[in-house]
């Protein structure tokens, strides 16, 4: 109950266990949903290449790579997976751009308040959300990364879920994050007609428009119905808190 049942099989993916074998089990890297080169036009929009990143649920992907690669200076990666850690450590031990912390990302105390000028996360709020007590474990997990924030930092989430389920774990007052919303075609998609070049010629750096609710338009028509959803949340200063609404939790928030 309260889970994203839909996306999730019998394999609980907040339990450090599950992803420990996973990554003794499989060789080579592997990035969840979106590679870099999709995800650029995003992360160079929102965040500064001078900024302090932290990559949350980093496991084995090549993103955090292709980032420095791309001028990014500072890059604290944090997995719950030791295996995956002691991995990455060693295959980036002379990248001095790339850090790497064995850590659980619903309590990173040991980083200091307001450390991060941008926090970045490609499927691990998705994983708690398949585990046990996920409501819990998603308000543990995003707490930490609103109190890691700058003023004026970014959250970069990149999910499978849609308004519906993500906006009243995003919208807590708390957090003090002014949300916009963005959406992509999975990788590979080709759209409805064959030869259609349309889909790489668009730029989908556009914030998709929300009803009062916080929900997608009825109206509206996804491109790729399995289209990945990018959630750009800016902390904002107190004095900048007017007229930013919340959507409370209900038993249908999946």
């Amino acid at each position: 109950m309260y889970r994203d049942v839909s996306s999730c099989n019998t394999y609980n993916y907040g339990d450090a266990v599950y992803w420990d074998a996973r990554y003794l089990q499989e060789a080579g890297s592997f990035d969840w949903y979106q590679r870099y080169t999709a995800l650029r036009p995003f992360v160079r929009k929102f965040i500064s290449t001078s900024a302090s990143v932290l990559m949350v649920g980093c496991g084995n992907a090549v993103m955090s790579e292709d980032m420095v690669k791309d001028g990014y200076e500072d890059i604290v990666n944090v997995d719950i997976s030791s295996v995956a850690i002691d991995i990455m450590k060693r295959k980036y031990q002379f990248v001095p751009q790339l850090k790497y912390m064995q850590m659980d990302v619903r309590d990173m105390s040991f980083f200091p308040d307001e450390k991060f000028g941008a926090v970045i996360d490609k499927g691990t709020l998705d994983s708690l959300m398949c585990g046990t007590d996920a409501p819990i474990s998603a308000s543990q997990m995003l707490g930490e990364v609103s109190r890691l924030l700058k003023p004026g930092g970014i959250y970069l989430l990149i999910t499978y879920g849609d308004p519906k389920v993500r906006m009243p774990y995003l919208t807590r007052p708390s957090y003090n994050w002014k949300i916009s919303l963005y959406i992509i075609p999975r990788p590979g998609f080709q759209g409805t007609e064959p030869g259609d070049c349309s889909t790489q010629e668009k730029t989908y750096l556009e914030p998709v428009p929300l009803t009062d609710k916080g929900l997608l338009s009825p109206s509206f028509v996804m491109e790729d119905p399995d289209s990945h959803f990018i959630y750009v949340c800016e902390k904002m200063d107190d004095s900048e808190l007017t007229n930013i609404a919340t959507y409370p939790l209900s038993t249908d928030v999946l």
